[in-house]
């Protein structure tokens, strides 16, 4: 009879298991990784700049701003068995491949970049009951996207890529005016014997229930953001206050107007 007895509490324990591992499938708690997250990025990036930063052949980068992701300020790759599956998207298909194209490899049927940003960010901001589902990632942060309208709100302000030069105190006080937040903006650091830093990425904050914040944190308070959020922009920083901001219409130009810059300053000087 004991025997029974323990027979049936080993199963019912098996099964009261198999049903927890069932119904937590979505959001398994890594050993690594702490999910408790404030905000969100909308990481918005320059392709030509993406184009300048990379090995491969980047030949007709897209002359706006598009998506690079929409990441939590803490945790990645939360569940690791929640797969990329691009039939959840097929629907989104024509404004992914416009306004989240993988720059670097422009073959319309690459969907690598979509998996990377999905298993590295989404399945964290998948906490969020709005963000659930691949689904619900990819539309909600198109959505944002176009709410926000970087290129846009750029134009009407006169910032415009070209030969011009930028103070980047006047693209952040644009901005600031703009939205009423603080956004983050980072740059490419100049070469060697370059003066100029390039307009690389901007990140726009929103809270939880998908408002616009400021990207800094109140005085006392720290952000843990993760320290390899990007996928190809692992040489991008804040940028720099002091140095003039070149903001490049063509990747082929790049190395032109920095040259032309450099002989400006030496002119000048």
């Amino acid at each position: 009879m004991k025997l029974a007895k323990l027979h049936y509490w080993i199963l019912g324990c098996f099964f009261m298991a198999s049903c927890c591992w069932c119904t937590s499938d979505k959001f398994p708690q890594s050993d690594s990784h702490n999910h408790t997250w404030k905000k969100l990025y909308l990481a918005h990036h320059w392709p030509v700049t993406v184009c300048k930063m990379s090995a491969n052949d980047c030949q007709d980068p897209p002359d706006y701003w598009t998506i690079h992701g929409l990441w939590p300020d803490k945790g990645e790759e939360c569940n690791r068995t929640w797969h990329f599956n691009v039939t959840e998207i097929k629907d989104l298909m024509s404004d992914m491949r416009r306004y989240w194209p993988d720059v670097i490899h422009s073959s319309l049927n690459r969907t690598h970049f979509w998996k990377h940003e999905w298993e590295k960010h989404g399945t964290c901001a998948a906490s969020l009951p709005i963000l659930d589902s691949q689904k619900k990632y990819f539309s909600k942060t198109l959505e944002l996207y176009q709410r926000v309208d970087l290129n846009g709100f750029l134009l009407k302000a006169g910032i415009k890529p070209g030969s011009t030069y930028y103070q980047m105190a006047d693209i952040k006080e644009v901005l600031t005016k703009l939205y009423g937040v603080t956004p983050k903006i980072q740059c490419l650091p100049p070469e060697e014997s370059e003066k100029a830093q390039t307009l690389g990425q901007i990140e726009f904050c929103f809270t939880k229930e998908l408002n616009l914040r400021n990207c800094t944190e109140p005085k006392g308070e720290s952000s843990q953001m993760h320290t390899n959020l990007q996928l190809v922009t692992e040489e991008l920083s804040v940028c720099n206050d002091t140095l003039p901001v070149y903001y490049p219409s063509q990747v082929q130009d790049y190395k032109w107007s920095l040259k032309s810059l450099k002989n400006f300053f030496n002119k000048t000087n």
